[in-house]
């Protein structure tokens, strides 16, 4: 299968939908999910036609949302065997979230919320955002069949590796696909500071040093889609260090990929692996994480 074109001056306005959409469901299951470490409880799960939380508890009933890119709708479905869903096309991000907490109104379930997006500019509230909606399914469905391709990638690269990592998860509030490998270290308190986040969400987030990594398709900000890769704290040298593929952005403090070159190579799954281990393994060597103990072959026993 041949990855898809990603064109921010034609899907822009789909993804800022999506990415406004994804916010709604992941802060419910914050307001309604016990906290887990570094937030990995409220992260969405790519699955085989779009983005799904994990499932919420409700009294007796659980229940589950999903932002579907095969039929372009918002779904939900509890464990007394209910499904219901909207459209996700509406005239606006207020329209949507008006539909959203009627939906779970009418099956007396949780709807409230934080009802502000975080880690996006000048936001409005959900429920007066009325700005038109740009949103094309076609554009969907791209990003969708570039995550198809993009996440078996990636949970390759996180089976490497025995020591602490999350799972390959989608982070609602910046947009992009990610998986965190763990030193196993404490890392000095993180400096806050990331607009729209609360300093308290990300000095736990980061409490231990990681290298990170992920994709990033633009969301809100309407960018062009890229892979990228830092560690925290960063290690002196990591700007310098060689790597596969892909240059080291000092704007952003990080490794990029551009998602085009990894679409037209001749191996893009290749080059994908590539990128991901070679600057990890900058991370690790550079800080001295102990290699032996933390890596394993991404074979069954």
């Amino acid at each position: 299968m041949s990855w898809p074109a990603l064109d921010p001056t034609r899907d822009a306005g789909t993804w800022r939908h999506l990415h406004l959409a994804s916010q709604m469901l992941g802060k419910l299951r914050i307001a309604h999910a016990d906290w887990v470490n570094h937030g990995w409880h409220a992260a969405l799960q790519p699955s085989a036609n779009g983005l799904a939380t994990a499932p919420i508890a409700a009294g007796k009933r659980r229940f589950s949302l999903s932002i579907d890119l095969c039929d372009h709708r918002l779904h939900l479905t509890t464990s007394e065997g209910v499904t219901d869903a909207i459209p996700l096309a509406q005239p606006s991000i207020a329209s949507l979230h008006r539909e959203f907490v009627a939906l779970l109104d009418r099956h007396r379930l949780p709807s409230n919320f934080h009802g502000r997006p975080n880690e996006v500019e000048d936001a409005l509230p959900f429920a007066a955002d009325e700005r038109p909606v740009d949103y094309r399914p076609e554009s969907a469905e791209r990003l969708r069949d570039a995550l198809a391709l993009i996440v078996p990638v990636f949970e390759r690269f996180r089976a490497g590796f025995a020591g602490k990592v999350s799972p390959v998860h989608f982070w609602w509030g910046s947009f992009d696909l990610a998986v965190t490998r763990f030193s196993g270290r404490p890392a000095p308190a993180h400096p806050g500071g990331i607009p729209g986040l609360p300093d308290r969400v990300t000095r736990e987030a980061y409490s231990h040093e990681v290298s990170s990594a992920g994709f990033w398709p633009g969301g809100v900000a309407g960018a062009d889609p890229i892979f990228y890769s830092y560690a925290y704290p960063s290690p002196a040298g990591f700007a310098d260090e060689p790597v596969t593929a892909g240059r080291f952005d000092p704007s952003l403090g990080e490794f990029v990929l551009r998602y085009d070159e990894v679409r037209q190579a001749d191996d893009p799954e290749g080059l994908l692996l590539g990128f991901l281990q070679s600057t990890y393994g900058a991370v690790a060597d550079l800080a001295g994480w102990d290699r032996s103990s933390l890596e394993r072959d991404p074979v069954a026993p």
